[in-house]
């Protein structure tokens, strides 16, 4: 962001005043936070450099595994301890899956948004460069039109007021369940004081269905906007 600041400002000083040099010191202010990038990453770099590697841990976890396989077989556990085994592989299989849908998350978010910002840049710069003689007001009108073409592409591309609606109106279904059973209304009317444990089962089985929704809700969010049609679409403000 500092290499792309100094680009763009070094351009702007040169197409409005035609002397790059005036912006120096927005160059030095840039080149200076980059300097004190990189010396943060070698800082990080040297002072984790005595920590285990992610190969080395990773292959320390599958050895711990292979060991664990083995004792399962010698042990030749019954029906209920396998369930109990494969409860315990299943929930390490989900961190792992989740683990990896935020990284190449992060990644295409990232990538996405170098997009968004450098279109939006491209445009700006072209129209810019028009020949005629920039003024202040020229370049505060085109800066605030690239100011709302970036903010109108992120607000598309992320769907912020769709995922607060959704967000709150899980939350809202399950303070309601909460409150219900708590207070014994509603589904939970038939249950007498005392059977508290047994109205417990459909408040976790409705409690789910509800997170359950709220992901499936965030997939199809996720989605490109030709293929997402989440249900139950937020009202328009």
């Amino acid at each position: 962001m500092s290499l792309l600041t100094a680009v763009i400002g070094t351009g702007i000083a040169a197409m409005t005043t035609g002397n790059p040099a005036r912006f120096v010191p927005g160059d030095l202010i840039c080149g200076s936070l980059l300097l004190m990038s990189l010396l943060a990453l070698v800082g990080v770099h040297f002072a984790g450099r005595d920590l285990p590697t992610l190969q080395r841990i990773e292959a320390q976890l599958a050895s711990a595994q292979e060991s664990l396989w083995k004792q399962k077989v010698k042990n030749n556990p019954d029906l209920d301890a396998r369930r109990k085994l494969y409860r315990e592989e299943v929930t390490t299989a989900i961190e792992q899956y989740q683990a990896d849908s935020r990284k190449y998350r992060r990644i295409h978010n990232g990538l996405q948004t170098l997009i968004m910002i450098g279109s939006a840049s491209t445009t700006t710069i072209a129209a810019l460069d028009t020949g005629k003689e920039l003024t202040r007001q020229s370049v505060t009108l085109t800066a605030i039109s690239f100011a709302i073409t970036v903010a109108a592409v992120f607000t598309g591309y992320y769907k912020f007021r769709e995922r607060s609606y959704f967000l709150q109106e899980t939350a809202d279904a399950i303070e309601e369940e909460a409150n219900a059973v708590r207070l014994g209304i509603g589904h939970y009317s038939e249950y007498r004081p005392g059977q508290e444990g047994e109205a417990l089962k459909p408040f976790t089985q409705r409690g789910e269905q509800h997170r359950n929704e709220q992901r499936r809700r965030q997939q199809q969010l996720d989605q490109p906007a030709d293929q997402a049609t989440p249900s139950g679409q937020p009202p328009a403000v």
